[in-house]
């Protein structure tokens, strides 16, 4: 939501940081001194309930801001952002992060950003309530592509640092469904798989899939 220049200034205001492959950028629970610029990776928001079930909330890439809610609300952080690739991140000091928006006038920037990803929560919800799992497959690895697509040549894609038990949980299945659905988009010519590794061969008709009903 921020603007090419306001993303780059923002990431001269702190030091940047590397992040190992399934390593806890930010552990929910904890204060919030800091947030996190995404600037290389791809990384999960998943929230930790008390009886220990993991709900998943969102993939996020970089341009990602992470952990501004609590920053802004002072507040203990309601989830927790995890890794799934190599990640680098700008590690942004809450007040000088704050100062930063109200210097440069980016309030109503991450309101918009902030009403985006309630809408993108809303609209998840009711896939996984109306949506065939293998739409709701697709989509989300349409997703996972617009986010962070890492090697795309001749208009393969590769997708990596993704297990089948994540798949599933962002798309609110099993395991095995997961499985299902990736054998059918395989046999269909649209993606081919290996350990925790996705090559989207066909675009178009990965989209095809992801409209269908």
């Amino acid at each position: 939501m921020l603007s090419d220049k306001a993303w780059h200034d923002l990431r001269g205001q702190g030091p940047t940081r590397a992040f190992r492959e399934r390593s806890v950028m930010l552990r929910q629970g904890s204060t919030g001194t800091h947030l996190l610029a995404l600037t290389a990776g791809l990384a999960k928001v998943v929230r930790r309930e008390p009886d220990g079930v993991v709900t998943w909330l969102a993939f996020r890439g970089p341009g990602d801001l992470l952990g501004e809610v609590s920053v802004f609300h002072d507040t203990p952080r309601t989830a927790e952002v995890v890794a799934l690739t190599p990640c680098t991140a700008v590690v942004l000091e809450a007040e000088r992060f704050r100062r930063f928006v109200e210097d440069h006038g980016l309030i109503m920037d991450l309101m918009r950003q902030a009403l985006s990803r309630l809408r993108e929560s809303d609209i998840h919800r009711t896939e996984l309530l109306t949506l065939p799992l293998i739409v709701r497959l697709a989509r989300a690895l349409l997703r996972l592509v617009e986010l962070n697509a890492s090697g795309t040549t001749s208009g393969v894609v590769r997708l990596t640092g993704l297990s089948q038990e994540e798949i599933a949980q962002a798309i609110g299945v099993t395991r095995n469904a997961v499985i299902t659905g990736l054998q059918r988009l395989r046999d269909a010519g649209a993606v081919e798989t290996a350990r925790r590794v996705i090559v989207v061969k066909d675009m178009q008709l990965l989209r095809n899939w992801a409209v269908s009903a």
